[in-house]
């Protein structure tokens, strides 16, 4: 029997659309994910890219032309972290050393073959950098909007592949907010809106499986903001799962930084709705996300998958930052709370020994360099 053709579904208001009417949301404002997919097998990976386009069989559409600077297939590196062998999954050798290049990539040579000219951005940081670069080589202007307190190494980035770059006064969610009064005149693509952004980061999952011998990890631990890596690997996995590929989900374990929580705090408290905490600065900047666009769909993700969240001191993920560099790893602190988070989990028991755990580090500490500086002094 013929799989259905793949649609945007809004899941919460019972809405569907033809996955290619360009639009970044639903008539109610809500957020889209698209219908539930097949998944493939190791015969359908295209093992002459060394990308993630390798694993194109999976996505949603034929995209005929990838725009692509070689995003994924990035090291996975073993170490001991305070008793427990991990494998930290090294993000930033993407092209612009984080992993939200996978999700540009995707997102962006669709919004292409779709006839996408212009489109805008909001972004701590990463998010822009990323699709400044996959809008530069695939000739869309760009114009991103960021808080005025990013870091500068970050909005260097975006500046540079020739995006309009705009600060806004105030928080993160100030900064979508203008972005969201921008896109009554030009298309919000979005990496924590869109859906194919999503499509872009589910190929984590894929890599993930295909480099541990073709079988899934005991865990995942993600640095958590908004949740793009989060829903990118359920609905990976679940593919995988679906197609007869794994045998069980793998737990996604969520970190966040205790002075912005809310994804912690919803999780522990049981409930879908957004529990309000102190919010305060933090050092892991790139997950400083008050109210998380998609919390119901990245809350579902983790208690499907047996997951768990946690909230770390400042104290803790700068000494997880100090830990990395001195074996090597120079990761941001957005990336490094991923890293203090493991002896949380373990320490509840909920990483066991012997298992398979999978530590994303998301971004370089080159992008964060006057955080780091503070971290270490001259």
């Amino acid at each position: 029997m013929k799989n259905a053709a793949p649609r945007y579904v809004d899941e919460r208001n019972g809405l569907s659309y033809d996955i290619n009417e360009l639009r970044w949301c639903s008539d109610r404002r809500a957020p889209l994910m698209i219908t539930p997919l097949p998944g493939i097998s190791r015969d359908d990976i295209d093992s002459r890219e060394r990308s993630i386009w390798r694993y194109r069989a999976a996505l949603p559409v034929e995209i005929a032309r990838p725009v692509s600077l070689g995003e994924g297939c990035t090291p996975l590196v073993a170490k001991r972290w305070g008793g427990v062998d991990v494998l930290f999954k090294l993000e930033w050798f993407n092209p612009t050393s984080s992993f939200k290049d996978r999700g540009a990539s995707v997102m962006v040579s669709f919004l292409k073959q779709l006839g996408v000219e212009s489109l805008i951005e909001d972004s701590s940081g990463n998010g822009g950098a990323a699709i400044a670069a996959s809008c530069a080589a695939a000739g869309i202007r760009a114009r991103i909007l960021a808080p005025d307190s990013t870091s500068p190494a970050k909005l260097l980035q975006s500046r540079s592949f020739g995006a309009e770059v705009q600060g806004v006064p105030g928080s993160r969610q100030d900064t979508e907010n203008e972005a969201l009064r921008q896109s009554e005149t030009t298309f919000y693509a979005s990496h924590n809106w869109h859906p194919f952004f999503l499509q872009g980061t589910k190929s984590l999952a894929y890599e993930l499986w295909e480099e541990l011998g073709f079988k899934a990890p005991d865990n995942v631990i993600i640095p958590t903001g908004a949740g793009s890596n989060v829903l990118g690997c359920d609905i990976g996995f679940c593919e995988l799962l679906a197609a007869g590929q794994i045998k069980k989900l793998p737990k996604l374990l969520i970190a966040q930084p205790a002075n912005c929580s809310p994804i912690h705090a919803t999780y522990q408290a049981n409930s879908d709705e957004l529990v309000e905490t102190v919010y305060d600065k933090t050092i892991a900047e790139g997950t400083a996300i008050r109210s998380p666009v998609r919390l119901r769909e990245v809350l579902a993700a983790i208690r499907r998958s047996g997951g768990d969240t946690v909230a770390l001191s400042e104290s803790d993920i700068v000494a997880a930052v100090k830990k990395l560099t001195a074996m090597g790893l120079f990761a941001e602190p957005t990336s490094a709370q991923a890293a203090a988070a493991v002896d949380a989990f373990t320490s509840r028991g909920v990483i066991k020994p012997g298992e398979t755990t999978v530590v994303i580090l998301t971004g370089t500490g080159l992008k964060a360099g006057n955080l780091m500086s503070d971290i270490f002094p001259s």
